[in-house]
């Protein structure tokens, strides 16, 4: 490499510093080589190198969508084992797994007694979602309910308001856990009302729809929000054997072995 060469590449990386291209930078060598040897057009040549760039900005979305989803831990649909999932489920997942719910602006609510598989659902079906460029929110219920009441007493609640409008998905885990008192419970109905018809919800729950007036404690509260979150919705049973007990009495099996 001769003198100007030098500068000219020094000069190259600083640009692509300052205008933040890091495809370009690791590239631009290899590529002009390439180029050369191939006896390509400049054109052809730029266009590999903003290919580059674009693939890793691409890859680094993916990624921020996915930290900024907050997934407790990482659970793909791929790792499902379908034959243990409970019928109904078996049933539906395909057409879940297409993600037509999220451009529909359709909620899933996912209810059946513990250790099924709806969060493990849920949480595929978000991350398949951020893999696709939607952007997406995990919380479970009781933490959604201590940050609205936080927000409502420190006077930031039309700021919290205004996030939650515009995920494309947000799943709410473990629905049912834990009663509210009447303020957690209006505070949820309305951020959950805001997304209603527009935007859609995830919500999985241990509990049926006859038992949800136990965790409101407000029978019209309660009939207004399962109108609401059910309306066109796709209804998933995830009764049936424990999913979570068969991994755990194979993992006995496998130390024991």
């Amino acid at each position: 490499m001769n003198i100007i060469d030098k500068g000219i590449n020094e000069e190259i990386i600083k640009y692509t510093k300052e205008l933040r291209l890091p495809g370009v930078r690791r590239n631009f060598k290899n590529e002009a080589e390439i180029s050369m040897k191939e006896d390509t057009s400049y054109e052809k040549y730029l266009l590999n190198l903003l290919d580059k760039e674009h693939t890793i900005r691409m890859e680094n979305r993916k990624l921020l969508r996915l930290r900024t989803a907050n997934f407790p831990y990482k659970k793909y649909l791929e790792d499902l084992e379908i034959e243990y999932l409970p019928d109904d489920a078996r049933k539906k997942l395909k057409v879940l797994k297409t993600l037509e719910f999220i451009n529909t602006g359709q909620n899933i609510i996912l209810a059946g007694n513990p250790g099924t598989g709806k969060t493990h659902i849920a949480i595929g079906l978000g991350i398949q979602a951020c893999m696709q460029g939607y952007k997406v929110l995990f919380t479970t219920v009781p933490s959604l309910i201590i940050q609205l009441k936080e927000s409502h007493s420190n006077r930031l609640l039309s700021g919290i308001q205004n996030r939650f409008e515009k995920y494309d998905l947000v799943i709410c885990d473990e629905f049912g856990y834990i009663s509210f008192d009447k303020e957690g419970s209006e505070l949820l109905f309305t951020h959950l009302s805001l997304r209603a018809g527009r935007k859609s919800t995830i919500i999985t729950t241990n509990l049926s729809f006859e038992r949800w007036s136990e965790i409101f404690g407000d029978p019209v509260l309660t009939a207004a929000m399962v109108d609401r979150l059910t309306h066109k919705a796709y209804l998933v049973n995830m009764n049936g054997n424990s999913y979570r007990l068969k991994e755990t009495k194979e993992w006995i099996s496998a130390q024991n072995n």
